[in-house]
C-alpha cells in the first residue's frame, strides 16, 4: 500500500509509492473541482517536486488534448519538437505525439528520452487519453539508483561513453527525411557538423555515427546518473529471429542501429544483459487511468513500456 507524506500541495496530500528504488509522488485530483486551474495556479511547487523528485503522477488531470498541453506549459513551459527522431510517431497537435508506435506485444526497453542526441528534453510528459485493457504501464526507473547497483567493471567499461550508429535506407526503420524532419541533404549534413555526428552519404541511403556520454550530472540536483540508450541501440535488444535475418542481410556495419563501446569495440552481451536487469530491479509501475499526467525529469528517471492488450492511446509531450 502507498504511504502518504507531508507533500501537500493545495490541499491534496501525495500519495508515496516507492519500491525500495524508484519512489513516485501521486496526486489524486478527483476530489478537485477544476484540476487544470489547480494544475496552474500550483505549478512552482509542483515544478519543485517535479526537479527534486523526478516522478509525479497527477491522476485525473487532463480531460483532453488541450488540457494536456496547458499542463504541460504550466508546469514544463514550452513544448519541444522531437527531432533526431529513432522512433515512430505521429504529431497529434502542434508538438504533442503519440507515443512510440511498437507492436502491442512487445515491451520497450528502458531508457532516457533522447539521451544518444547532444540536446534531450529535461521533462517528459504522457497523458493518458484512453487506458490499455491490460498492462500497458510506463514503467519508470530511478536513474541514481540504477547507477548505484551497476557493477564497477561494468562502469568502468563505459567510461568514455558509447558510440551510436545508424544505417537509414527505404523500407528498413526509420528513414532519414523522418529522423531528421527535412528532405533536404544540405539541412542534414548541417545538423550533423553542428552536432558532432559523423555522416557518409551511401548509395541507398544515410550512415552516422556519433559518441555521447554514458553518465551525466542531472541539471536541477548535480547527481550522476546512468543516462544512455546503449541497452536500446544495441543489436541485442531485437527479437531473437529479426536480429538473426538482419545479420544475414547486413554487415554489422550497416544495421539499422547499434551501440558500442568508446573505443570501437563490442559492448559485451553480458553487459547488456546486466543493465537490463537493473532495469527490471529498479523499476516502477503505475496502472494508467483515463486523464492521468505522468511527469517525469528526464534525467533522474528512465521510462519504458509493458506490452498490452486494448486500444490503449498515450500522448506525449517534452519540455
Amino acid at each position: 500500500m502507498p504511504r502518504t507524506e507531508d507533500s501537500t500541495i493545495g490541499g491534496v496530500q501525495a500519495a508515496v509509492h516507492d519500491n525500495g528504488h524508484t519512489a513516485a509522488l501521486v496526486y489524486d485530483l478527483a476530489t478537485v473541482e477544476d484540476p487544470l486551474a489547480w494544475v496552474t495556479a500550483h505549478r512552482e511547487p509542483l515544478r519543485a517536486a517535479l526537479r527534486s523528485r523526478g516522478f509525479v503522477l497527477l491522476r485525473g488531470a487532463s480531460r483532453d488534448v488541450e488540457a494536456f498541453h496547458q499542463v504541460v506549459s504550466a508546469v514544463g513551459g514550452d513544448l519541444l519538437e522531437y527531432t533526431e527522431r529513432s522512433t515512430p510517431r505521429s504529431a497529434v497537435s502542434g508538438n504533442i505525439y503519440t507515443s512510440t508506435e511498437y507492436p502491442a506485444d512487445q515491451a520497450i526497453p528502458m531508457h532516457n528520452e533522447s539521451s544518444y542526441s547532444s540536446r534531450w528534453p529535461q521533462s517528459v510528459f504522457f497523458f493518458c487519453q484512453t487506458p490499455p485493457a491490460t498492462g500497458g504501464a510506463t514503467p519508470i526507473a530511478d536513474s541514481r539508483s540504477v547507477l548505484a547497483q551497476l557493477p564497477a567493471d561494468l562502469r568502468q567499461r563505459f567510461s568514455d561513453g558509447v558510440v551510436y550508429t545508424r544505417t537509414f535506407r527505404d523500407g528498413l526503420g526509420l528513414s532519414w527525411e523522418e529522423a531528421f524532419q527535412t528532405a533536404d541533404r544540405a539541412a542534414v549534413e548541417q545538423y550533423c557538423a553542428g552536432h558532432g555526428i559523423e555522416f557518409e552519404w551511401v548509395e541507398d541511403g544515410l550512415r552516422t555515427r556519433h559518441r555521447r556520454p554514458a553518465t551525466a550530472r542531472a541539471a536541477h540536483t548535480g547527481e550522476e546518473v546512468w543516462f544512455n540508450q546503449a541497452n536500446l541501440f544495441h543489436v541485442s535488444g531485437l527479437e531473437p529471429e529479426v536480429r538473426e535475418a538482419l545479420l544475414a542481410l547486413y554487415a554489422e556495419a550497416d544495421l539499422p542501429r547499434n551501440a558500442y563501446l568508446a573505443d570501437g569495440g563490442s559492448i559485451p552481451d553480458e553487459d547488456l544483459r546486466t543493465i537490463a536487469s537493473v532495469y527490471d530491479r529498479v523499476a516502477l509501475a503505475l496502472p494508467y487511468r483515463q486523464g492521468d499526467v505522468l511527469m517525469i525529469d528526464n534525467m533522474l528517471m528512465a521510462h519504458g513500456r509493458e506490452p498490452f492488450t486494448g486500444d490503449r492511446r498515450i500522448l506525449v509531450a517534452m519540455s
